[in-house]
């Protein structure tokens, strides 16, 4: 994990356990241990992905990943925010294959346990070419 991290001693309890498992997820679909991946999210839970077609259930998203070999981002930097058994956070991520990208989602805490309820992964785009890259989605339309 890398020094940009939120402290522990900045984190409540509720927020750490949070913490753990945004960073189990991470760890799992490094090594695609896909049983642990997939016991991290809610029943109900759902993925977006970068792709505009990518809003999959966690069942449509273990069907796409199970037979992959998985996919590694690791985090730079995250923040949560915490009311009552529902954290939402933001994060920054660092993948060999793709760079900065960025997470975002919200936990839900059940029977004492935090999992997963949306995650959803982006590619923030610079500024400067924000305009290009727009372009070539329009085309690729």
């Amino acid at each position: 994990m890398a020094s940009h991290t939120l402290a522990a001693k900045e984190l409540n309890q509720d927020q750490q356990q949070a913490a753990n498992v945004l960073n189990a997820l991470n760890q799992y679909s490094s090594t695609a241990d896909w049983d642990n991946y997939f016991a991290l999210y809610a029943d109900d839970g759902i993925f977006i992905g970068t792709d505009v077609s990518e809003h999959w259930s966690k069942a449509e998203f273990e069907q796409y990943a199970r037979p992959t070999t998985g996919w590694r981002y690791d985090l730079t930097s995250r923040k949560m925010t915490q009311r009552g058994d529902v954290i939402w956070f933001d994060e920054v991520l660092s993948s060999p294959s793709y760079g900065v990208s960025r997470g975002t989602g919200t936990l839900i805490k059940t029977n004492g346990v935090w999992r997963i309820a949306q995650y959803h992964l982006s590619f923030p785009i610079p500024n400067s070419i924000a305009k290009s890259i727009t372009k070539q989605i329009i085309a690729n339309q």
